[in-house]
């Protein structure tokens, strides 16, 4: 059994176009944008649609006013060459976006494919939080 430990997290970089991103991780939120023109939500949250060019996006809550959840679509545990063993990990959300992001707050043997997780927020050095999945108890 190899339980996942917190490791330290680079800050991210900040921009006017992200700030808000940023500000609702520290509430809890996850958010996601919107595209008006398409109808299609994406994630990073970036202002132009990078699936049709549009700038008519808005932000939109994941998890719909509750904790994001989703699914774990693909992984991989990385063990060598790292000081901490972590899971990196793509997550399918039902808003219809993949993530990618860390598994944490589990045993990453147990890390499984189509494996429920939730949204949970972990500091960068400065203190920014960080979204995360942690396995749906």
């Amino acid at each position: 059994m190899l339980m996942s430990q917190d490791r330290p997290l680079g800050d991210p970089l900040i921009t006017p176009e992200n700030q808000a991103f940023f500000e609702s991780t520290a509430q809890g939120k996850l958010l996601l944008r919107h595209c008006k023109a398409c109808g299609k939500n994406h994630y990073f949250p970036r202002n132009i649609c990078p699936l049709c060019g549009s700038d008519d996006t808005e932000w939109l809550e994941a998890g719909k006013g509750g904790t994001a959840t989703g699914e774990i679509y693909s992984y991989s545990v990385l063990r060598k060459g790292v000081e901490i063993p972590y899971c990196l990990a793509y997550v399918n959300l039902p808003e219809g976006v993949s993530m990618m992001t860390n598994i944490v707050d589990c045993d990453l043997d147990s890390v499984r494919i189509g494996q429920k997780v939730q949204v949970c927020f972990k500091p960068s050095a400065k203190g920014t939080m960080i979204p995360m999945f942690k396995p749906v108890a």
